[in-house]
């Protein structure tokens, strides 16, 4: 894959999984009781510990994977997978459980400080997102790739900080609606990658054997 389509599928892929706009509904339930400058710290320190968490995942994740013998092909199919089902639940304007359980959004709502967790970890750098840089890092070829991705991790983690400081500061100018369409749209996108995943599994391990 050359260069400039890798950029393109690393950032695509990263910005819909992580999904900072799906985030929203939820950021605004659990900081309901917090001033803006509370506010604006919290996302600041949930797109850090995005960033660092993806960064380890870039890191360190293909050597966890040989470390228990795991096949690229498998686990190309087993993300595509796990990725088709967030991206399921998105096509339905609703947070999947991969990201965010029901109980761990109660518990953020009682927390006074949600930046970490569970915002940070997992409802920005949830199972999803780590599955897709492990997926991602397994494409690259040359040390520009590397670059390449390691950039888009921090792009999106700075967009991500992005949208929630706007989110902060113009809390009562949110429309649903709009969240639910982008939300919608950014699932169907995300499905054609999880399905081009599991493709290029079966693709790979048939030609092993």
């Amino acid at each position: 894959m050359n260069l400039f389509d890798f950029a393109v599928l690393s950032f695509a892929s990263l910005f819909v999984i992580v999904d900072p706009i799906g985030l929203i509904p939820a950021f605004l339930a659990m900081t309901q009781s917090n001033t803006v400058a509370e506010r604006v710290r919290m996302a600041r320190l949930a797109s850090m510990a995005t960033f660092g968490i993806l960064i380890l995942s870039l890191l360190f994740g293909q050597k966890l994977l040989l470390a228990f013998g795991i096949t690229l092909p498998a686990f190309e199919i087993a993300g595509g997978v796990v990725l088709l089902l967030v991206a399921i639940d998105m096509l339905q304007a609703r947070r999947t459980a991969v990201k965010e359980t029901q109980e761990e959004k109660a518990e953020g709502i009682t927390k006074e400080d949600v930046a970490i967790t569970p915002m940070g970890i997992p409802m920005l750098a949830g199972p999803g997102a780590i599955t897709a840089v492990i997926l991602l890092s397994q494409k690259v070829t040359t040390v520009w790739h590397q670059v390449v991705l390691a950039g888009n991790i921090l792009i999106v983690s700075a967009l991500t900080f992005l949208v929630l400081w706007i989110v902060a500061i113009h809390a009562h100018r949110i429309s649903v609606i709009a969240l639910k369409i982008t939300t919608r749209l950014m699932g169907l996108l995300l499905a054609a990658i999880a399905v081009q995943f599991i493709l290029n599994g079966l693709v790979v391990s048939r030609l092993l054997k």
